[in-house]
């Protein structure tokens, strides 16, 4: 497809650029960078306090019109296709900070307008728009991690008053800490197994006692990600049907990798070209680690324009086609990987060097630079979000349709 930006996202783009020049003062400014992968703990505070300044400019939430509303009916501005990418890359151009109501605005937000009430969208997306209610995500659970479907978290009927309570554990909870809301995926029907009995729900945060969030403390000393438990909390909404839940997650996942991908790429792109900086200074001396590193930059330009036809094709977002979330995450995977092993690579020796330290009584601290960081924190690439292995069998059996697994 012919997928070019014309006179109105140029204008756009000067707009969008004059716009992050002007808010990206004072603690914001300080803000800039912050909250990237292994660094989720960073100025939350302030990282909230930017959202909501979003939400006053009108950049949250600029394509839901064009999916399943009036435009202005849920506080936001619309914009075309072209004109959410430009934003979007002006935005990672700015290095402004890491959003904090990423999974309220791309993903809950498009689950609602896919398969949510009138009511529902009414209730919950104007406070997403402005930056007030943050989101979290009740997927993973231990043991059900990338196998969503062995989930054991329950939501039963309260005999008393009719509404689903939720008891069970999630795990790896991104802003559980900080969120006021998390969609929760539940078995609602006893003795049902795998994908059925499953509901989608939406659970306040803040109810004592029914709510824990436990932080995980990783071996950086920081903690990204916490355990959260539920134990009777109340689902305040069920989205979709009771028991077909499945459904509305899946939908949810392949809604996941849409324009906030491009967002992705450009992070991806000044990291490659801070790795190629690091190999100039070095010498540029070696052959195999120049060849590597071009190749790494041709993968990532195919990535580009693979994310920009598959926005085209399925109207911003990647739910039109069944294997495209999966073949985004399988190629971005494996490509940061690679490259975080070519970010210590270049450097020699040096690279397995740091400041961390162990005494008595002293905890072990990784005074990581941005390289070691990268290397580290992009192992879990090929993991987390699908592993690798899921990927492929929803490719092989979505796609190709080839035979299920058995057992």
């Amino acid at each position: 497809m012919d997928f070019s930006f014309g006179a109105e996202d140029e204008e756009l783009r000067g707009r969008a650029r004059a716009w992050l020049a002007e808010h990206l003062v004072g603690p914001y400014e300080e803000a800039i960078g912050l909250g990237g992968p292994g660094s989720e703990h960073e100025g939350v505070e302030t990282r909230r306090a930017w959202e909501r300044e979003l939400g006053r400019g009108g950049w949250i939430g600029q394509g839901w019109e064009a999916q399943g509303g009036p435009q202005g009916a849920y506080g936001n501005r619309r914009l075309s296709l072209t004109g959410q990418v430009v934003w979007a890359e002006e935005y990672a151009a700015a290095r402004a900070p890491a959003r904090v109501g990423h999974i309220g605005e791309n993903l809950l937000a498009p689950t609602l307008i896919a398969y949510g009430s009138p009511e529902q969208r009414a209730r919950f997306l104007p406070g997403i728009a402005r930056g007030e209610e943050l989101w979290c995500q009740g997927y993973s659970e231990p043991g059900a991690g990338s196998d969503l479907a062995a989930i054991r978290t329950t939501a039963v009927r309260d005999p008393a008053d009719g509404l689903l309570r939720v008891t069970g554990q999630k795990i790896w909870t991104s802003l559980a800490r900080d969120a006021d809301w998390c969609f929760v995926l539940a078995r609602t029907e006893p003795g049902s197994r795998r994908h059925r009995g499953l509901s989608f729900l939406l659970v306040r945060m803040d109810q004592p006692g029914k709510v824990e969030v436990r932080p995980i403390r990783q071996m950086s000393g920081t903690s990204e990600f916490n355990e959260v438990f539920f134990d009777g909390a109340l689902a305040a909404e069920t989205v979709g049907d009771e028991g077909n839940g499945w459904s509305v997650a899946m939908g949810l996942l392949a809604l996941e990798r849409g324009v906030s991908t491009l967002v992705q790429q450009i992070g991806f792109a000044a990291e490659l070209e801070r790795v190629v900086r690091a190999y100039v200074a070095a010498g540029a001396g070696d052959p195999v680690l120049r060849e590597r590193l071009v190749r790494q930059w041709a993968e990532l330009r195919t990535m580009r324009w693979n994310a920009l036809r598959t926005l085209g094709s399925a109207g911003g977002n990647a739910g039109g086609d069944p294997g495209a979330p999966s073949v985004a995450k399988l190629l971005w995977g494996g490509w940061h990987r690679r490259l975080g092993e070519l970010a210590v690579e270049v450097r020699g020796a040096v690279a397995t060097a740091g400041p961390g330290y162990w005494s008595q009584g002293t905890p072990y601290e990784l005074g990581l630079d941005e390289e070691q960081r990268l290397f580290l924190f992009t192992r879990a690439d090929t993991i987390y979000g699908g592993s690798d292995e899921i990927q492929r069998n929803i490719i092989a059996e979505r796609v190709l349709g080839l035979p299920k697994e058995s057992g």
